[in-house]
């Protein structure tokens, strides 16, 4: 069999790309495409084991390295204009368009879905607030465009396959199709246990509006007796930045070794997104740190409530507040034989046998 693999764009390391280096150890032969494709060296070497990608068009348009977002109009015939001709099996790893990619009748596509395309359909609300109301009219208009295109694609896909079962409901909901629930990869075995804590609190992510880094640093700026230390960039970060008290630390981007240890020695690892799975969570987990988390999306897939961490029921500082206090209570309660255990049901071994199997028995079945 000839397989490809393709994701919607590669630009940093991040979860989805976490899923590409596996599947891409599994199948070696692999091919990849992308709408474009930034990879830094060492990450391209991580993730792609090296390979470059076959780019669309929008990979030569100007300022695509740092901009290729705006040409969201431009995402769907980009995708459909990527040549799958001679490939057996084609499997995407999608969160905006990948998932519409054109394939024959003999072909198999296979996705593996993030996400249906978040700022086109549950974030569309949080996407367009903060923006001026001339974007706003004009991005209404492309969404709408996204959306009729997203769902007149799904009949393209095969077979789907959910990141988390909060994903899998959103397929059902928005797609109207079914899939089978493979949970990502996470490095269990890098992101070791540790039991002696430092007194810090820690957060690693994208700094983007639907993470809700401005929350997290609104509550600790009413918290001044506890540290936080902020490690990530991204486009919201200078503004943030500038609201937050001398309790609150940005080092931004870090290394995967120094992830690691800030993650290991934390009090507590601090997430107000509601996310679609959640990769962070469970790395902290798996070092021995309870995650304090809101209660909604892929966390409660992945956090044990008064076993490996705490979760707040709104996304407001009160909330959030509340159980950041309230972590110091119930310490005790964490042993780590329960945040190994939890953690060890994401573990890479685990995702690589289960992906493997469910791609074989569905060309199995398909094949009879």
């Amino acid at each position: 069999m000839k397989i490809a693999l393709v994701q919607d764009w590669f630009v940093v390391n991040g979860g989805a790309e976490k899923v590409v280096k596996e599947i891409v150890t599994i199948y070696p032969e692999i091919e990849i495409f992308s709408l474009v494709d930034f990879l830094s060296e060492p990450d391209r070497n991580y993730i792609l084991n090296g390979k470059k990608s076959t780019t669309s068009f929008i990979q030569n348009l100007p300022f695509a390295r740092t901009h290729y977002r705006t040409y969201l109009p431009f995402f769907p015939r980009a995708i459909e204009s990527l040549d799958f001709s001679g490939f057996d099996v084609i499997i995407s790893s999608s969160y905006a368009v990948a998932k519409g990619i054109r394939k024959t009748k003999d072909q198999i596509h296979i996705c593996y879905c993030h996400s249906p395309v978040r700022y086109a359909w549950d974030l569309e609300k949080e996407y367009l607030s903060r923006l001026s109301w001339l974007s706003k009219l004009i991005s209404k208009q492309i969404l709408k465009y996204i959306r009729k295109w997203d769902l007149s694609t799904t009949e393209r896909v095969d077979l789907f396959i959910a990141n988390s079962n909060n994903v899998s409901e959103r397929i059902k909901r928005i797609y109207n199709r079914d899939s089978i629930v493979i949970y990502p990869p996470v490095d269990t075995i890098s992101f070791s246990p540790e039991t002696q804590k430092s007194d810090y609190y820690f957060t690693s992510l994208r700094v983007v509006p639907y993470k809700k880094l401005d929350l997290i640093i609104e509550t600790f700026n009413l918290l001044p007796n506890r540290k936080l230390i902020v490690a990530g960039e991204g486009p919201e970060l200078q503004k943030i930045k500038k609201t937050a008290k001398s309790n609150i630390e940005f080092i931004g981007f870090v290394s995967k070794k120094e992830l690691i240890s800030l993650m290991q020695k934390a009090k507590a690892f601090v997430l107000a997104a509601e996310e679609d799975f959640g990769i962070t969570s469970v790395e902290a987990q798996s070092c021995c740190t309870p995650v304090i988390a809101f209660k909604k999306g892929g966390y409660l897939e992945t956090v044990v409530d008064g076993k490996t961490g705490l979760f707040f029921q709104e996304q407001t500082t009160e909330s959030l507040s509340e159980a950041i206090l309230r972590l110091d209570s119930v310490r005790n309660n964490f042993t780590k034989s329960d945040f190994i255990a939890n953690a060890d049901r994401f573990s890479i071994e685990k995702f690589r046998i289960k992906f493997k199997n469910c791609v074989n028995e569905y060309l199995a079945g398909k094949s009879k």
